[in-house]
């Protein structure tokens, strides 16, 4: 809710500001900064797996090359960092502030296998194709991946418990050093966008990590590509509600701006009312899910019962696994934005569930 009013004000007034100019400059960096702050809130919701994914097409080579950049300016020089990345093996369907995660912490988890002693990070990427013969212990189909492969010359993993080192808050750092959390993070991450992760380690001499994402298909990539940035709408009209009265202000400033004709409603209650009596009314919905009165889900699931044809959209702080036999009642809703809203991603939802695709 903070972060929405500083992106959705700084993308509209971009757009009003002559380009190149100071002022265009000075709104850039409250932008980047702004999903800079997003981005940290994604992080940290990524572990208990409360996030909505943003996957889109991903080449995974400029995320590296930040990762290796930042960790050659800041490990101390008894740490050789070498690189071997193939920049044409094909993209995939990724997050990219996941990736960067998943880099980092096994780059950081070789560092410290090597803290004391100095050593040799070596970090490749390249595609290959898996045959059911290389899936052994891994839970993925076989097929087009790309390959990435971080080791090291440490001290290596002993065989007891390289079976646990996914486990969330399992460590073998000393106390202060580790938090447990960071390979957990990384695997869940991968997992997540269909991949795995192979670990090959041998005490006193290393560890290597493949991870395993599957690459792109075409259509997956010129349906994005289609997408474009920001789509505007056409005059269909909306039921805005959110119980935060600058929320409300801003999403509506930023629907009237993508062309949309906009009731906006700071109740549930009060939108709930308005509905039962105009249903013929609103092309959409779209309402916050955390509110005092009524919840989005629930509010929702009345709406539906009314209109079942009308779609309903819910902005939420916080992701929720739709499939999930405890919420069934997100059956409801036709599709979630994660907060902070921004113009591209509400204009793109917008058009989603208004054309059914």
């Amino acid at each position: 809710n903070i972060l929405s009013p500083i992106l959705g004000y700084s993308e509209m007034a971009l757009m009003d500001v002559p380009e190149n100019s100071k002022l265009s400059e000075y709104l850039h960096a409250i932008l980047t900064a702004a999903n800079r702050a997003r981005n940290l809130v994604k992080q940290i919701l990524t572990f208990s797996r409360q996030n909505i994914q943003e996957l889109r097409p991903l080449e995974i080579q400029p995320v590296i090359t930040e990762v290796l950049g930042f960790l050659r300016s800041s490990l101390p020089a008894t740490i050789e960092i070498v690189s071997h990345i193939d920049n044409d093996c094909g993209l995939i369907m990724g997050d990219a502030t996941q990736i960067h995660q998943v880099i980092m912490n096994l780059c950081t988890n070789a560092y410290h296998a090597m803290e004391d002693t100095g050593g040799r990070i070596e970090v490749d990427l390249s595609r290959v194709e898996l045959t059911a013969d290389d899936l052994s212990g891994m839970h993925i189909e076989p097929g087009s991946y790309l390959c990435l492969r971080v080791a090291d010359n440490g001290h290596g993993i002993e065989e007891t418990v390289i079976n646990k080192i996914f486990d969330p808050y399992f460590t073998t750092k000393e106390k202060n050093k580790g938090t447990g959390l960071g390979l957990a993070v990384a695997h869940g991450i991968v997992e997540s966008h269909g991949g795995d992760i192979k670990v090959v380690s041998k005490p006193g001499k290393g560890t290597e990590f493949s991870v395993y994402f599957p690459v792109a298909g075409e259509d997956s990539i010129l349906s994005e590509k289609a997408s474009g940035d920001i789509l505007p709408g056409n005059h269909e009209h909306v039921l805005l509600v959110d119980d935060k009265p600058e929320v409300l202000k801003i999403e509506q400033l930023m629907l009237d701006r993508l062309g949309y004709q906009v009731t906006a409603r700071n109740s549930s209650l009060e939108a709930m009312e308005l509905f039962r009596t105009k249903p013929d009314k609103f092309d959409v919905v779209i309402t916050d899910m955390t509110m005092p009165d009524m919840t989005g889900d629930k509010l929702a699931g009345k709406i539906k019962r009314i209109r079942s044809d009308i779609p309903v959209i819910v902005c939420t702080g916080v992701g929720f696994e739709r499939r999930s036999p405890g919420n069934a009642h997100f059956t409801d809703v036709g599709a979630f934005i994660m907060k902070p809203v921004t113009l591209e991603k509400l204009s793109k939802t917008l058009r989603k569930v208004l054309n059914k695709e």
